[in-house]
């Protein structure tokens, strides 16, 4: 893995981390800022790092056919509301385009459209929810993606007036080489 995509980390933090946690140890080294990063996860296919107390990152090994895989990576930032970012490369970490693999969804699709008795309750609070926020989570024991929206940055009473409209969070699953809306059964 080049070192731009964790510039926090040295290679040899990186592999630092490996070696403690295969010895079973806390996989925590100091960072190229004088913090803690820790690896909380590692396995054949999927690594999870706490970087600092703010950000974390994900990686996800993906099968496209028998003989090509991708890399998938979810950085996340919370300052304090989180908003995580995800990206796609080769085995040899070119960079893919996100939209060949993943659509994720619009602020939208999180919210179940009342009844006409709470409508005006719903648009007044919707449209207090104009910054698209979004944490998303690989699953590392399967190829599922998950991704909630975040409302952290609202007025806690405005924020509170939207939860009856939300739905639960959306989930993806890898079929065919790319991330597919998961039908859920109510």
């Amino acid at each position: 893995m080049p070192d731009s995509l964790l510039p926090l980390l040295t290679s040899v933090n990186r592999a630092d981390c490996i070696d403690f946690l295969e010895s079973k140890m806390k996989a925590e080294v100091d960072n190229r800022f004088g913090g803690k990063s820790e690896m909380t996860e590692l396995g054949k296919d999927y690594i999870c790092m706490q970087l600092s107390a703010q950000t974390s990152w994900q990686m996800k090994v993906l099968p496209v056919n028998d003989s090509v895989r991708v890399i998938c990576t979810v950085s996340t930032a919370c300052a304090p509301a989180c908003d995580s970012t995800v990206r796609f490369y080769t085995s040899d970490w070119k960079s893919l385009p996100a939209s060949s693999f993943i659509v994720l969804p619009a602020m939208d699709d999180f919210f179940n459209r009342p009844d006409s008795l709470q409508s005006q309750l719903f648009e007044t609070s919707r449209r207090s929810a104009d910054i698209p926020l979004v944490k998303v989570l690989l699953n590392k024991e399967n190829t599922e993606l998950t991704v909630q929206p975040v409302f952290d940055y609202m007025v806690k009473e405005t924020a509170e007036k939207l939860k009856p409209f939300l739905r639960r969070p959306i989930v993806y699953e890898w079929k065919d080489g790319s991330f597919q809306k998961k039908t859920v059964l109510l």
